[in-house]
């Protein structure tokens, strides 16, 4: 046979089984089993029950104005808390957590992307051998082998991509859960730092209510010397004296664990801010309006509803993964290996071989495991799925509780500064009274008593309008700068259709 014979009849296999490749090729590339993915609808309020729709007597309203959340914080014009805010987005270790997740998401997408390429490995082996019964000379021989095997998996039903998908969905899914942690850090900051400036407050007020009080229990004691009052007088106004400082170590305690969670939340030791933070400082002042926008924008503004939604599109295309084991897989395989007991010899043609070629393989029968996984995953579909309602559900009645509680919680305040008004005027008239000898202690004693305990609640009334606001911050999604929900960095693979 001449040389041109075996060279076109050489070309003619290799045109084959390229024209084979190019068909897999074409498979590999068509439509994807399983259910496709489409957002879910939701129906969302006109409005929100608790902003104002008409002129509000009280310094501080919820308006139904767009909502601008970022950086919410500043809002309050405490620089301190800035800080801390800032320090803790920068340190967090809950946060350092939610960026690992992130991280593994998108390494196991490249893992789930890796199933759309061959894969080829790489094999050598040497081995000196001696026969038994023949002389060490004769008997003793070296083998070298070295080998290429290649498998590639045709993605014909779309399994694979399908799997792409639910890891891309993944990503985003930790993307959201990054966000709703930064979310809660910073509400979390926020909230510690207000409980420790009322504290302070609350240690303020007690302090000054018993300078009051001892003031008025020496003046006791001066008119027991002068035979006016009883004995009984005397020990009423010191017992008022020790019942109030009673209350300073317990405003203290709270205090101090307010700056020990602080700090933990900075990634710093419990004690580390006491030095800075331990000086009396104010309660944050609240905004005159808190724009909290529509219900709609809250769907797609808040994390926690989008990482629903992320999962909700993952458990979706892992029905897909499911269907596709049902179905033929067609892959193309390929070897090459030389073997020779002579090095010298080792890669010359009579020491290679070599096959290439396409398999298929059908699960015919699977005791019905293969329709139990994509019931399985059905059902995992359907748990996302009431997941998420239940998200969006709870994201609204938390706005409407955060709404209602701040609007209330400012009627409450003007009341008690009404009191604390009301009582101030009562210690004043008592204790002149008193000094002049024209009523009893008793009336003095009950009229400081209600003035603490009116300036007491103020202070708290102050700290829950604050802490109501934060609520309401969070309810509405605020904390991160928005994004678009696909950034490049996390492709999604798009549907192309529910049947093979």
């Amino acid at each position: 046979m001449s040389e041109g014979a075996v060279m076109t009849r050489g070309g003619r296999r290799c045109s084959l089984m390229l024209a084979v490749i190019g068909v897999f090729a074409g498979l590999a590339s068509g439509c994807m089993v399983g259910p496709d993915y489409h957002p879910p609808q939701v129906t969302a309020p006109d409005a929100w029950a608790g902003v104002a729709t008409a002129p509000a007597t009280q310094p501080s309203v919820a308006t139904a104005e767009p909502a601008e959340l970022t950086h919410w914080w500043a809002q309050f014009k405490d620089p301190t808390l800035t800080e801390l805010v800032e320090a803790a987005v920068t340190a967090n270790l809950d946060l350092q957590l939610a960026e690992a997740r992130l991280r593994q998401a998108r390494a196991a997408r490249g893992v789930a992307v890796g199933g759309l390429w061959p894969a080829v490995t790489a094999s050598a082996a040497y081995q000196r051998g001696h026969t038994a019964g023949v002389t060490p000379d004769n008997g003793t021989a070296d083998l070298f082998q070295s080998g290429l095997d290649a498998v590639w998996e045709l993605d014909v039903f779309g399994g694979v991509r399908r799997n792409v998908e639910s890891a891309s969905a993944n990503i985003q899914a930790a993307v959201e859960s990054l966000r709703d942690v930064q979310v809660s850090l910073v509400a979390e900051v926020a909230l510690n730092y207000v409980q420790l400036r009322g504290a302070q407050q609350e240690i303020a007020v007690a302090q000054k209510n018993v300078l009051a009080q001892q003031h008025t229990a020496e003046i006791t004691r001066q008119k027991y010397s002068a035979g006016f009052v009883s004995l009984l007088d005397v020990a009423n106004a010191d017992a008022n004296v020790a019942t109030t400082a009673a209350q300073i170590p317990g405003f203290e305690t709270t205090a101090q664990q307010a700056i020990y969670a602080l700090s933990v939340l900075l990634a710093r030791p419990p004690a580390a801010l006491v030095t800075e933070l331990a000086p009396t400082g104010p309660l944050p002042s609240v905004p005159a309006a808190v724009p909290a926008g529509l219900p709609s924008d809250l769907v797609r503004r808040r994390s926690d509803i989008r990482e629903a939604e992320a999962q909700l599109h993952a458990a979706t295309a892992q029905i897909g993964v499911a269907t596709a084991d049902l179905f033929p897989q067609f892959s193309l395989t390929g070897s090459v290996s030389w073997q020779s007991n002579l090095l010298g010899t080792w890669w010359s043609d009579v020491s290679r071989s070599f096959g290439v070629g396409p398999s298929v393989t059908w699960p015919i029968f699977q005791g019905g495991a293969l329709v139990a996984n994509i019931r399985v995953q059905e059902a995992l579909r359907d748990q996302a799925f009431v997941t998420y309602q239940k998200t969006v559900l709870a994201a609204f009645q938390d706005v409407e509780s955060a709404l209602v509680a701040f609007t209330n919680e400012q009627r409450h305040r003007q009341a008690l500064q009404d009191a604390v008004a009301a009582n101030r005027k009562a210690v004043d008239l008592s204790t002149l009274l008193y000094s002049e000898g024209l009523t009893d202690f008793v009336n003095v004693l009950v009229a400081q008593t209600a003035l603490y305990q009116a300036e007491n609640a103020l202070v708290q009334s102050e700290q829950n309008i604050a802490t109501d606001l934060i609520a309401l911050y969070k309810a509405l999604g605020g904390g991160w700068e928005s994004v678009p929900p696909q950034s490049p960095t996390m492709p999604v693979v798009p549907s192309q259709g529910n049947h093979g």
